[in-house]
């Protein structure tokens, strides 16, 4: 019978996730500042660090940056010389992380790009191929942004999503919302596609997880 509960969930956060003064300080003014609470918990924040860094990631791209949680989590795992991109469709919340980013000292290492993540990847593919991509956005873009991932990662590369487990709906056969939809479909894509080496981080939200095969 599964074990995972509310008291492991504390007991790998408050071993491994530990948040410095800064992760805590940014953690708190996200919804102080009146953005949304939903940002990664701080175990899901160190396993991304965790990827970048195992990865030895140098391009890694976040799509969906809030207040700038996850981002600090990602650069902090990125090597000397590495860099961040994010993106942002809203201003308020760009602005809100880009003060994140100074407060963590990061500002050589992220860059913050605004504007629709549809079409701000467009452009993005010339500057590939990235070594990361985490996906935290609208959840019915998850399948365009699994399709842009695969052909814009080198070989060996990362693709991480956020809420694969959109709090449970996708078990909910029930559940029709577009959101629950897409995240089933993002989830069987990427689990079922022999490009990838895939599976499913359980803590917090869910945090789905592929790797490119190399190319021969």
């Amino acid at each position: 019978m599964p074990i995972y509960n509310e008291a492991l969930e504390n007991y790998v956060r408050d071993t491994f996730g530990v948040e410095d003064e800064v992760l805590s300080t940014i953690r708190a003014e996200i919804p102080r500042r009146g953005l949304p609470e939903i940002t990664v918990k701080p175990e899901e924040g160190r396993f991304l660090q965790f990827l970048v860094a195992a990865s030895g990631a140098r391009l890694a791209l976040e799509i969906g940056t809030l207040g700038g949680y996850s981002g600090v989590w990602i650069a902090r795992g990125l090597p000397l010389g590495g860099r961040l991109i994010t993106l942002e469709v809203s201003e308020k919340h760009a602005a809100v992380a880009a003060d994140h980013f100074r407060l963590a000292g990061l500002t050589d290492k992220v860059e913050l790009r605004v504007g629709d993540a549809h079409d701000l990847l467009q452009e993005l593919a010339n500057e590939g191929p990235f070594d990361f991509v985490f996906i935290d956005a609208e959840k019915e873009g998850y399948p365009a942004y699994l399709d842009w991932a695969e052909a814009n990662l080198r070989p060996r590369g990362i693709v991480a999503a956020h809420n694969a487990f959109r709090h449970g709906a996708i078990v909910d056969s029930s559940d029709d919302d577009p959101s629950a939809i897409s995240t089933r479909l993002f989830n069987e894509r990427l689990a079922n596609d022999d490009r990838f080496i895939s599976t499913l981080f359980p803590a917090g939200d869910g945090t789905a997880v592929g790797v490119l095969r190399k190319v021969a």
